[in-house]
């Protein structure tokens, strides 16, 4: 059998909760149950018209497929022309495919749908039917018997991404049947205000039109989160996207388990430094790159010349902790839940804030999953082909994720990052689970970054 550095290098990372809960006695059963997992996409004609409904359906389609092993299908009219930039594609139906999305006009009558545009009164709701829905900064979705739908109005792809991935997230919980309210609520956020006592469903929490966008980034790990950064700033409408300037940190290469939670991760680019596959998808949409190839570390500074607006996304505790001491003006990290149930949890901090960042992460409070899990059936039948126990411990500490998770969480970082460029209101913590996103809890910004040159551009 295969040892077992190389099961974990290819496990999905979305599969492995069966494992780890022994809903699955191993690792084929828990694929032949995700392979039972479809997902189908209704859009309207007036997709072809707006850059915010395109970036909820690729993000559907992108994140869906990572998860939904069955297929993600894509029922509707295509043939219009792709107002976001995404590769080399053209048309919509071009991107659907290159992101391994599937056509059809045939009605599955057993999936979820998750519906976008104007589509057809006429056709048949399954169980879960829910429309993914926008307007401005605000973004979520509602259950089709609901008949609730925002203007979509005004454009603001972070919106966009985040009702994709909302749709996707409350999809997956439905086929899991962990969450009974997973497809009969409505879930969304105004990335605008994002206390909970706010109404997304509001018109007054919109915000603002972009005008100016970020255009000097540093950022710090180009994995799961690092990947959901730059998918919704690739998305963002720069008139000259060569103004960009990234620094790409990174020292790790892509292995197979990173396809199931990296958005911008594909089995052609496997094996390749992260760094050189993220610069290459960087500069193919017209942005300008520096790469690092180091862990980082708190053994340097930066200087004069590069961005002072860090973007982190590492799941390192003493990376984490060190991100205050290289001179950044401003820096948003965020993480990820890593369990079973946890997977669904998110957390964003801003920097400078009431706390350091070695307050938060400088005494090493990482916890590993508890002996228990080497109990359950899936890595008992490991131990039985003649992986050890060191080799199982090291399997059962690898992290459980999910790419909608993720992208959901850039949305609130890119949107930080947005307020931030036009100096508006920031927050230190944003924290919650997508299992129930109304009970988060958000802390406004006491602590404001001092004036510096963050760097900007044209919106287009």
């Amino acid at each position: 059998m295969k040892n077992v550095e190389s099961i974990g290098d290819e496990l999905n990372r979305t599969l492995k909760m069966m494992l780890d809960s022994g809903e699955a006695a191993s690792i084929e059963e828990a694929q032949r149950i995700f392979k039972g997992y479809r997902l189908q996409i209704h859009i309207g004609s007036d997709v072809g018209s707006s850059p915010t409904l395109q970036a909820a359906l690729l993000t559907v389609v992108n994140t869906g497929r990572r998860c939904f092993l069955g297929g993600v299908t894509v029922v509707g009219k295509a043939d219009v022309d792709l107002l976001i930039p995404w590769r080399h594609c053209r048309t919509l139906r071009e991107a659907i495919f290159d992101l391994q999305g599937e056509m059809s006009d045939v009605f599955d009558g057993d999936s979820p749908q998750i519906f976008i545009g104007d589509t057809d009164s006429k056709i048949p709701k399954n169980e879960f039917a829910m429309r993914a829905t926008f307007d401005g900064w605000r973004g979520g979705v509602v259950p089709m018997e609901d008949d609730i739908r925002l203007s979509e109005h005004q454009e603001f792809t972070p919106a966009g991404v985040l009702a994709g991935s909302l749709a996707v997230s409350e999809a997956f919980q439905f086929v899991r049947g962990r969450n009974a309210l997973a497809g009969h609520r409505a879930v969304g956020l105004s990335l605008w205000q994002l206390e909970s006592k706010i109404s997304w469903l509001k018109e007054k929490e919109t915000g603002p039109a972009l005008e100016i966008l970020p255009s000097r980034l540093w950022l710090i790990g180009l994995g799961h989160l690092g990947q959901a950064y730059l998918w919704t700033l690739g998305f963002l409408p720069y008139s000259n996207p060569s103004d960009v300037s990234l620094v790409l940190h990174d020292f790790d290469a892509l292995v197979a388990a990173n396809e199931s939670t990296s958005p911008l991760t594909n089995k052609k680019i496997i094996g390749w430094k992260k760094t050189r596959a993220m610069a290459d998808w960087c500069e193919k949409r017209g942005f300008c790159t520096w790469i690092i190839e180091r862990p980082f570390a708190p053994n340097f500074k930066i200087d004069g010349d590069d961005p002072r607006i860090a973007l982190c996304g590492v799941d390192n505790e003493n990376a984490r902790a060190a991100i205050e001491d290289v001179g950044f003006a401003k820096i948003i990290e965020a993480g990820l839940g890593r369990g079973t149930e946890e997977y669904l949890a998110f957390q964003l901090h801003s920097f400078p804030s009431g706390k350091t960042a070695r307050q938060i992460w400088g005494k090493g409070t990482t916890t590993l999953l508890q002996p228990s899990a080497l109990e359950k059936p899936a890595y008992q039948a490991l131990a039985a082909q003649g992986v050890d126990k060191c080799g199982l411990t090291l399997l059962a500490n690898r992290s459980v994720g999910a790419s909608f998770v993720g992208t959901f969480t850039s949305s609130l970082v890119v949107a930080e990052l947005i307020r931030t460029m036009i100096g508006e209101h920031n927050y230190d913590v944003i924290d919650g689970t997508l299992r129930s996103i109304e009970n988060r809890n958000v802390f406004t910004a006491q602590k404001q970054a001092s004036s510096f040159n963050a760097g900007f551009t044209t919106a287009g």
